[in-house]
């Protein structure tokens, strides 16, 4: 289907109706930038975060897990450079106090203004337009200074004094941090050699001045990343390898190759050797996805200054000591959430009908198959149902539907992306035709075509 301006609409809405994604707190008038995953919405995320670890840690030889801690000493923060310079650019409206991101201003008017951009460029593009920005609340055109805001989101966690703001401990706002704080802790214990990496999922908070475009910018987030280290003569070979293999990830997911490209980063931090995006083709236009990252040795570098501990490596084969670079992908669970949402989402005719489909992957899809009993007030029905469901669900994720007419049921699954549908009918005990006896109907969902299935089989053919 062509995506138009109205998806968003439209996937915000199923995402509501069919149990994806909620607002957070909305019984007390909700809370910005906050979102709670319904019930489907979590066998979803569960499924993508699966195989993003099964492509980034159990298919990769030299690429092991962590979870580690969402607080952390607060040195950690001021060695990675987020407490001096981990900001976002804050004004405010004279007229009627709202405050925006500037940088989001200027993109509302079409004016570019990339995020990578330092903020002095920021300031001096934000001035230059003044007279084109307006208030997305008052309308006015009158804006104070802008200011950097830091993104930390500070905690009184492990400190009971009365003050504890000019102390604080942060809730982490990035995961990549605790990889590198254990780096050596990996090293030592899990016989790896350089280049091996870490990778991880985890949330991670940022004080976000005005969250927006639904999941895409969120306050409380989840990533997924994983952190190379390599030898400082082989970072961007690594680099262009992992490149490669993140952009084919998407690809054989079933993305769309038009709805994916690359995006240079051309205001680079300076410690960074290069740094590209995947951006997708969201309903609000192409924007970052995932980032890939030469990161050179600064991260190691600076955790070695602040701890006192070595984060050197002895490279065996060469009796070389160095700190290791480090190559990094990161991509966000909610954003690719909402990437998916994206992708899959379709409306066709079957049967005479318009329908809403999500076309997910099946390895994605929240509900795998679907059992009902062709008439709920028939006991035989749906105990064999009952059966049925008891069967595959041993297997793969499955739901027992007895509510309506079988046609409804269908629709209801297709909102949902479940793959297949399994009727228990009267054939399959046997009544109608012995011929038949412990067969089901399976429903495809993308065709809508059936097929019976004895039931001795279906796991196998289900899956």
């Amino acid at each position: 289907m062509e995506k138009s301006a109205d998806t968003m609409e439209k996937i915000v809405a199923l995402s509501k109706r069919r149990g994806f994604v909620f607002q957070g707190s909305e019984i007390y008038g909700g809370f910005v930038g906050s979102y709670d995953y319904g019930p489907y919405g979590v066998e979803l995320a569960n499924n993508i975060k699966a195989v993003w670890w099964k492509s980034m840690v159990q298919k990769e030889k030299n690429i092991v897990g962590l979870d580690s801690a969402v607080v952390t000493h607060p040195k950690v923060w001021e060695a990675s450079g987020h407490v001096g310079g981990f900001s976002d650019p804050l004004v405010e409206c004279n007229e009627c106090h709202t405050r925006s991101r500037a940088d989001h201003l200027l993109e509302d008017k079409d004016i570019f203004a990339d995020e990578k951009m330092s903020e002095e460029e920021i300031n001096k593009l934000f001035d230059s337009h003044r007279d084109k920005l307006t208030c997305p609340k008052c309308g006015q055109k009158d804006f104070g200074e802008i200011k950097a805001l830091n993104l930390l989101v500070k905690s009184n966690l492990g400190n009971f004094s009365d003050n504890w703001n000019e102390d604080p401990s942060y809730l982490r706002g990035e995961t990549c941090q605790g990889i590198y704080i254990n780096y050596k802790n990996v090293l030592d214990s899990a016989r790896v050699k350089i280049p091996f990496g870490i990778a991880q999922i985890g949330k991670a908070f940022r004080n976000e001045i005005a969250p927006r475009q639904y999941i895409f910018r969120k306050r409380e987030f989840e990533q997924m990343e994983m952190q190379m280290f390599v030898s400082p003569d082989s970072g961007m070979e690594k680099f262009e390898e992992w490149k490669e293999k993140r952009m084919q990830y998407y690809l054989d997911l079933g993305f769309k190759a038009e709805n994916l490209r690359w995006h240079e980063h051309e205001n680079l931090v300076f410690y960074a050797k290069a740094a590209f995006d995947i951006e997708y083709n969201f309903p609000f236009g192409y924007k970052e996805l995932e980032g890939v990252h030469a990161r050179g040795d600064y991260d190691l570098t600076q955790h070695q200054k602040f701890s006192d501990t070595s984060m050197e490596y002895l490279d065996q084969k060469n009796n070389e000591k160095y700190i290791p670079h480090v190559v990094e992908t990161s991509v966000g669970l909610d954003r690719t959430f909402l990437a998916v949402m994206t992708e899959f989402y379709d409306e066709d005719e079957l049967g005479g009908d318009t329908r809403i489909v999500m076309r997910f992957p099946k390895k994605l899809a929240p509900i795998k198959v679907a059992v009902f009993p062709l008439l709920k007030n028939k006991p035989d029905l749906v105990a064999k149902a009952e059966e049925v469901f008891s069967l595959v669900a041993e297997e793969m994720r499955a739901e027992f539907d007895d509510n309506g007419n079988v046609g409804k049921r269908y629709r209801r699954q297709d909102e949902i992306g479940t793959p297949h549908c399994v009727t228990i009918d009267f054939e399959t005990l046997g009544e109608e035709n012995s011929d038949l006896k412990d067969t089901v109907t399976v429903r495809d969902r993308d065709t809508g075509e059936q097929e019976r299935v004895a039931i001795a089989d279906l796991i196998e053919y289900l899956k």
